[in-house]
């Protein structure tokens, strides 16, 4: 037999004393593995979503005359009080258009006077009016005038009471248009008014959007605010657990800059979304937050009771080739891949809702452990 012959027969049988010697390795050899076995527990249900730093009392305070701003007294971050002065605008147009009311309105006061002097005289030369043709029809009667006298203090009489009816007329104008007037003095009153915004409530100043000197109109924005203490964070669940979720469960919020504050659910929507099949749920905070800012990102976890059934430690959980889900059970000293659907899990643990019986035993830790595998407990694991 010539050595290359020799040589490649050595290289087989190495080969193949590899090759068996890591099949026992792997197949023949029990592999050390923690070991578990399912057992009746409890979980801790919660459901966890992202969410945004929202307020349940947003205010912007808008211009409602068109004017130029001519100081802003309060900036972001500002607390500041109901009734507070915010924003003041240039109101010398409007002064002077009330201005000019008022020299109406004095201007009508004294015709309203003059008015009044002229039904008062109207009255009297109807009272004379009448007293001279009552005189006269007397003196007719006795002869003493013609008839031509007592027809003409008769057209006299009806003169002198058209007389006061026009006056009537007269004065019930002026009148009327003193109320006109006054009106249009409230309606520049109010219009001043506008030109000073003062807080509708307590609260903080979170934006400002305006700066003196800028021209605005009706509808500009110039300052938002809120009320701290209406905080919130808007998150959205979907609908398959929204049915576990109650006003008034515990929830904590985690920010994202790492704080971690209790809260309360506060308010669930009866309005889902159609595309992502979710709903909005408000969780307040049990304490404001030192810092906070609107639309911050947030993270919420709701305590929504609590689960019982078979429960395995997560790291139990593996997937075959197909991706199925599953654990591995120890049976006869070997493992088998066996399917599980779980349901409500913490951090630890996982409930299994079907595949599992109770007392089965199961590798603790699957990663990196195969199916069908020679196993055993490792020291100071569960049997």
């Amino acid at each position: 037999m010539s050595r290359g012959r020799m040589t490649l027969i050595a290289l087989v049988a190495l080969l193949l004393a590899g090759i068996a010697g890591a099949a026992y390795w792997r197949f023949g050899r029990a592999a050390d593995v923690p070991v578990t076995v399912a057992a009746q527990g409890i979980i801790f249900a919660s459901v966890v979503g992202p969410g945004s730093v929202q307020a349940r009392v947003p205010v912007t305070l808008s211009a409602r005359v068109s004017a130029t701003v001519a100081r802003v007294h309060a900036d972001v971050g500002d607390k500041v009080r109901q009734g507070q002065l915010l924003v003041t605008l240039d109101d010398r147009d409007l002064r002077a258009r009330r201005g000019v009311v008022s020299g109406q309105q004095e201007s009508l006061l004294r015709n309203i006077d003059s008015a009044r002097a002229a039904l008062v005289k109207a009255h009297a030369d109807f009272e004379l009016a009448r007293s001279k043709q009552r005189r006269d029809v007397e003196l007719l009667a006795e002869g003493f005038v013609s008839q031509a006298v007592a027809d003409t203090s008769n057209a006299a009489l009806n003169g002198a009471a058209a007389g006061v009816e026009a006056a009537k007329a007269t004065l019930a104008a002026r009148e009327a248009d003193a109320r006109t007037l006054t009106q249009e003095a409230s309606y520049a009153d109010t219009m001043i008014s506008y030109t000073r915004i003062v807080a509708p409530m307590d609260g903080m100043v979170v934006q400002r959007l305006s700066e003196g000197g800028n021209t605005v109109v009706p509808g500009t924005p110039l300052l938002k605010m809120v009320d701290p203490m209406s905080l919130w964070v808007a998150t959205r669940v979907d609908e398959s657990v929204v049915s576990r979720i109650q006003v008034g469960q515990p929830a904590s919020i985690r920010l994202r800059s790492g704080e971690v504050l209790p809260g309360k659910v506060a308010r669930i929507a009866r309005q889902s979304d159609a595309a992502t099949r979710e709903l909005d749920v408000h969780v307040a905070f049990d304490t404001v937050p030192e810092r906070f800012a609107i639309d911050q990102e947030a993270e919420v976890t709701i305590d929504v009771g609590e689960d019982r059934g078979i429960v395995v430690p997560l790291t139990a959980l593996t997937r075959d080739r197909t991706g199925r889900q599953g654990v591995l059970v120890i049976d006869a000293g070997r493992t088998r891949f066996q399917p599980v659907e779980t349901a409500s899990a913490d951090a630890r643990q996982v409930l299994v809702r079907k595949g599992l019986a109770d007392g089965e035993s199961l590798v603790a830790a699957a990663a990196g452990v195969a199916v069908n595998q020679r196993v055993r407990p490792a020291a100071g694991a569960r049997p």
